[in-house]
């Protein structure tokens, strides 16, 4: 399986049964190195919540490669309304895909989309996603402050591979999210949601520094296999 980082939030997972993209925020996101046309054929595109450098170009790509949109239920019914294939969750709720097992945790942050009409639509709650694949658990926080329910997530979920964001301002800083690092006990942590924009800029290196467990720094367009 291969994991690659294209700035921000975004996460491109390719894997034996399929491709999937998280928070798919290419276009205006200057951290990203590729354009939505160098993206592989996508199966799956995968939704923390409804903020425009979150979405992204979601329903661009989910028509050109007739993906489906795995969302919580507010924002899968706005992809739906679209014409778009949607497959809606909810906090805490997991489902098994043909690639393996999807489950929305909590984040603490909002969710809404504006629209091309400069219209906020109300995208149910935020959440992160907890992704078991290939005998693998990648979990990716979202936008989100610490909570101690994080805790949780390292007693009942081995984690290979986390992102959290270390941005400060509308995330979690890099102390929360050092904090959070210890509480979910994952193999290797990487930092995301920092530098896009002067409000987030931040030291990842030295995020990385003060951790318990392995931290890396992906650059943007760098991948792992895991």
């Amino acid at each position: 399986m291969k994991v690659t980082y294209h700035g921000h939030s975004v996460v491109l997972i390719e894997s034996e049964k399929a491709n999937i993209i998280i928070d798919p925020f290419i276009t205006g996101n200057g951290q990203c190195t590729i354009k939505p046309a160098d993206l592989p054929a996508l199966d799956y595109i995968i939704l923390t919540h409804g903020h425009n450098d979150h979405v992204g170009d979601a329903f661009d790509l989910a028509k050109k490669h007739n993906a489906t949109i795995i969302a919580v239920a507010e924002l899968a019914g706005y992809s739906e309304s679209k014409g778009l294939n949607a497959h809606p969750m909810s906090i805490g709720g997991g489902y098994n895909f043909d690639f393996g097992r999807v489950q929305y945790t909590i984040a603490f942050h909002g969710s809404s989309y504006t629209d091309e009409n400069n219209q906020i639509i109300y995208t149910g709650m935020p959440g992160g996603v907890l992704l078991t694949l290939e005998g693998k658990t990648l979990y990716h926080a979202g936008d989100t402050a610490l909570y101690s329910d994080m805790k949780l997530i390292g007693e009942y979920h081995n984690v290979d591979l986390a992102f959290l964001p270390i941005g400060d301002n509308f995330t979690m800083g890099p102390k929360d999210a050092a904090i959070a690092a210890e509480w979910i006990k994952a193999k290797t942590v990487v930092p995301v949601h920092y530098n896009t924009f002067p409000v987030i800029e931040q030291d990842p290196v030295a995020f990385v520094n003060t951790l318990k467990t392995e931290g890396k720094v992906m650059a943007s367009g760098e991948s792992l296999t895991l």
